[in-house]
């Protein structure tokens, strides 16, 4: 550090994960470049230091963004930063409209909800953190840096979820609101992605494996083929659909993914992560069955000769045939793949519930040690 380093004055930033997981990831990529930020768009002449930590691997569900706040707060107290961040993947609400950053200068601390800000999440925090701080900063009129030349309002341009900012009746207590009909739509694309559905599908390999044995059986036996012939695409679609139904609510219901509103769980909390749960399920499951089908396809045309295929059918056939042939078949073992399902490893299943939160062997905050 050079001296004329030392002679300004420093600002520390925490930016606290909770939990553990997936925002933790985000801040990790963020914090070796925030403070690049900070002078670039808040203040030059400020030696601005970044801390990143863990928060509660299950953070508090019953007190909304207040208590996350509060939570907050007194570990910026503890560390002795100036300012704290917090970046979460529960999602929050103001009203009836999805929250998407809390601001309070009253206590330093300021709160991003992920899953609000849709699929785009790391390029949307990169542009609100350097303006979130800023707006602490002079909402706590701190001397250390100049009054932010611009209105909370203007982050909406920066930021595409915010679709409006509420004053509370504190001075300095901002919040950041999604709208509502693609606000809720864009955080529950957001859920999905934090709640990771590669995890999900990596952890579906065995019900993979299972329904690839069902299929192989499948194809040997000439009913089927007779089946696929006999049904049309609407019907073929609806047995699509329904295998794919029962095989996600197998997967709920077998490993006890559901999520039940309690005294530390609001209602309609509980109704978000059930959502984001069966759309992650749905996601991985989908993209598992285009697998199957791709795989089936390609052993039934090794498997099956034409003249056989035609034999049975008393047809001419083509490449729609065994498109057909593989549909229902993938579709069949499906259901054999729920089966094999109870055979997976429960923790990796339940890493799908949204609102399950393992404390991974490794994860330590570092006021532990």
């Amino acid at each position: 550090m050079t001296h004329s380093e030392q002679h300004r004055p420093e600002i520390v930033v925490g930016l606290v994960a909770t939990p553990p997981d997936y925002p933790a990831r985000v801040a990790a990529l963020l914090t070796a470049e925030l403070a690049g930020r900070l002078a670039d768009r808040v203040n030059a002449d400020v030696r601005w230091t970044v801390r990143d930590g863990w928060g509660e691997v299950a953070p508090r569900r019953d007190g909304g963004v207040e208590a996350l706040l509060d939570d907050l707060a007194q570990r910026r107290t503890d560390d002795q930063w100036d300012v704290a961040i917090c970046l979460t993947d529960l999602p929050l609400h103001t009203g009836r409209a999805p929250l998407v950053a809390r601001t309070s200068a009253r206590r330093l601390v300021a709160a991003v909800s992920l899953p609000a800000l849709g699929l785009q999440q790391l390029r949307a925090t990169r542009a609100a953190l350097p303006d979130l701080v800023s707006r602490l900063l002079t909402d706590a009129l701190d001397q250390r840096v100049p009054a932010a030349g611009w209105a909370p309002a203007d982050m909406a341009r920066r930021v595409t979820a915010i679709h409006k900012v509420v004053g509370e009746t504190d001075v300095g207590e901002l919040s950041y609101v999604a709208s509502g009909l693609i606000g809720r739509v864009r955080l529950l694309a957001g859920m999905v992605r934090a709640n990771r559905p590669g995890r999900a599908l990596l952890g579906l390999s065995k019900l993979l494996v299972g329904a690839f044995g069902t299929a192989a059986i499948a194809l040997t036996t000439d009913t089927i083929w007779q089946m696929g012939d006999a049904l049309g695409g609407l019907r073929l679609a609806v047995i699509m659909l329904l295998g794919l139904s029962a095989l996600v609510a197998w997967l709920i219901v077998a490993h006890d993914l559901w999520e039940k509103p309690d005294r530390k769980t609001p209602a309609e909390l509980a109704r978000l992560f059930n959502l984001g749960t069966t759309l992650t399920l749905a996601l991985a499951t989908g993209v598992s069955y285009l697998v199957l089908f791709a795989g089936t396809l390609l052993v039934g045309a090794l498997l099956i000769d034409t003249s056989v295929l035609e034999q049975t059918l008393q047809r001419p056939v083509d490449l729609t045939d065994y498109l057909t042939l593989a549909w229902i078949t993938s579709s069949l073992a499906t259901v054999g793949g729920a089966i094999g399902s109870g055979l997976e490893n429960e923790e990796t299943v339940r890493a799908a519930a949204y609102g399950y939160h393992p404390e991974p062997g490794g994860w330590r905050d570092e006021r532990d040690g």
